[in-house]
């Protein structure tokens, strides 16, 4: 193995991973592979990561982090809650988009992974829904959306556009009509949130 003059990191193994899974797949990528790309042994990368399982619920995580990280500027956001919401759901429709065309076969990967990492799949959703419940009581707050319980109101929007995110649907978000579909989907929830 070559030497490597780079302080290994758990986000250079993590990188590392994710190009090792972009070229072998989840079935035939090992630590050992990851390491071999790092120039180090496998032992170097079980010290970050103590298992396989670990390693590749890591890469998941943060794969799905960097979706949470676009929207969450949105969800801070000052201004009309209405133009957050919209913003928000447009941000993570397109942000899923992006994935799955821009490299199939990487998003193939992470729907392998994301079906083996429950626990890492379940805090994105929990922070993508808390990112909703704060445009939704900001528009409790504003007058601007008749919510009496944010939070489930929040889990709802996020269920009914599950269509324009969930990765199961992830073929037919380039088929024709999807964009008309996802705007009809959006006025019809944020017309039943209004007062």
């Amino acid at each position: 193995m070559a030497p490597t003059s780079e302080i290994l990191t758990a986000e250079r193994i993590l990188e590392a991973t994710e190009e090792v899974l972009r070229r072998h797949g989840p079935a035939k990528a090992t630590v050992v592979d990851v390491a071999r790309a790092l120039g180090v042994s496998h032992g170097s990368v079980y010290r970050h990561f103590r298992t396989k399982a670990a390693l590749r619920e890591a890469v998941t995580k943060r794969w799905l982090d960097r979706t949470s990280g676009e929207l969450s500027g949105i969800a801070a956001g000052e201004g009309d809650p209405e133009a957050r919401l919209r913003d928000w759901l447009a941000a993570l429709f397109a942000a899923k988009r992006r994935k799955a065309g821009g490299d199939p076969e990487l998003f193939a990967t992470y729907t392998v992974l994301t079906d083996e990492n429950g626990a890492a799949v379940g805090e994105h959703i929990a922070d993508l829904t808390s990112q909703l419940t704060r445009i939704i009581q900001a528009g409790v707050e504003t007058g601007d959306f008749a919510a009496t319980d944010p939070e489930a109101t929040a889990r709802a929007v996020f269920q009914a556009t599950g269509r324009f995110h969930d990765p199961c649907y992830a073929r037919e978000w380039e088929e024709p009509g999807a964009e008309a579909d996802f705007a009809s989907v959006v006025d019809l929830l944020v017309r039943g949130l209004r007062p």
